[in-house]
């Protein structure tokens, strides 16, 4: 099948004992009574193998309407891509129809309804989020063209103390005040500091705007919070495998192990090995090598949900005590790799650790962690091999000479 928005061409390719195919194609509109049609077309020719490229989100309807009655396969566009310049609707769908009866096409994961359902109200979720943290950088600008530099003495502008200050400001407008009732005691920056930082005036118009920008990220935490109640209620068929994935390094709420039950579901025969996992996921490094040269080793562009939640995992274990031999083993790929890299790589770590706890049911369980910072065994060269690779790079050995005796 060849998909638009409107409408799609569907060929059917049947092929004979004597190896002859035959096509047969038509047009149907993408509106649910015509895709019953299409189904039932699909069912009068014993049809129950479907091939589709995944373009946006064209294929879902198709999909909804088939996916009980055949065996559908969502291909990337391009595993499916035509020959430049031979190129129509039908000409696309005869196609798809060829390469998938020779097996020539891999399909996408495509999960279960219910993991559908919740990887769609995770992604709003995550959404929203994005809405709040741009609605805190917008009430920043409005402190920082007001001359006040909040952000230069607190971690975090939307804290407590900053939201004090601000609050007080905007209910006081022109007033000074001292800002040391406001300051939390754990507050690192010296108050007289922080005196000198809210030195400047807020005007009517930014002020204003200040609040509307306030209203909103409380309405959008209000609404946020709505949607966790939801996500949780429809996430309770899989507690089970929640609870698993809470004994695990990098997940500290059950948010964060709904969202990863969400892109990866709990099906792990579907991926066959956590290599495959990690690729779909875009974690593993591209393979681009020509004439015995590797061009790049870039990770692909997959996963943009998945992968900045398991960044964020990595981040936070590689500071925590808790788990030593993920520490230790970032603090050895930092010094070699740098820190960018290295939070990739304890990603993808910590990925093949969720696949396998929720392949074999059982909760993680670490490995022995690396007790002193050694170098590895093979950078441990014997005395007469050290000499060896001195000569090697052009260094001249000098013989000890022996010392005479009267």
């Amino acid at each position: 099948m060849d998909v638009h928005r409107d409408f799609l061409i569907a060929c059917i390719a049947t092929t004979d004992a004597n190896g002859v195919t035959q096509y047969q194609k038509r047009r149907f509109s993408t509106f649910s009574g015509e895709l019953r049609k299409l189904r039932d077309w699909l069912k009068e020719n014993n049809c129950t193998d479907v091939c589709m490229e995944s373009t946006g989100k064209y294929w879902i309807p198709v999909h909804n309407i088939l996916e009980d009655s055949c065996y559908v396969v969502v291909c990337h566009p391009k595993y499916v891509k035509a020959i430049k310049g031979k190129k129509t609707d039908k000409k696309d769908a005869k196609w798809i129809a060829d390469i998938f009866k020779f097996d020539l096409v891999a399909g996408s994961f495509i999960p279960p309804p219910d993991i559908r359902q919740l990887r769609d109200l995770c992604r709003y979720w995550t959404k929203l989020t994005y809405c709040t943290t741009s609605e805190k950088a917008r009430a920043q600008n409005c402190l920082t063209v007001s001359n006040l530099k909040l952000d230069s003495v607190f971690s975090n502008v939307s804290g407590k103390s900053a939201t004090a200050i601000i609050t007080y400001m905007l209910d006081h407008p022109g007033e000074k005040f001292n800002v040391k009732p406001f300051v939390d005691p754990r507050c690192k920056t010296p108050v007289d500091v922080i005196q000198e930082a809210v030195d400047g005036s807020i005007n009517y118009y930014q002020a204003n705007k200040l609040r509307i920008i306030r209203e909103h990220i409380d309405g959008i935490e209000a609404l946020q919070e709505k949607l966790r109640k939801y996500i949780l209620e429809l996430a309770s068929p899989f507690q089970h495998q929640i609870d698993l994935l809470l004994t695990a390094p990098g997940i500290a709420d059950p948010m964060t192990a709904i969202r990863i039950i969400a892109e990866i579901g709990i099906d792990m025969s579907v991926f066959e090995t956590s290599k495959r996992c990690c690729s779909w996921a875009g974690l593993t490094p591209q393979n681009n090598e020509s004439a015995g040269k590797k061009k790049t080793t870039r990770i692909g562009k997959a996963g943009q949900y998945l992968k900045p939640l398991l960044v964020q995992c990595a981040w936070a274990v590689s500071r925590s005590k808790k788990n030593p031999e993920i520490k230790s083993k970032y603090q050895q790929l930092k010094k070699r790799r740098g820190g960018k890299k290295a939070s990739v790589a304890i990603a993808r770590r910590l990925l093949t650790a969720y696949f396998q706890m929720l392949l074999k049911d059982e909760i993680y369980s670490p490995y022995a962690a690396q007790t002193k910072d050694s170098a590895p065994a093979r950078r441990t060269l014997t005395p007469e091999q050290g000499l060896a690779l001195l000569r090697k790079h052009g260094f001249i050995i000098e013989e000890k000479k022996p010392i005479k005796t009267a």
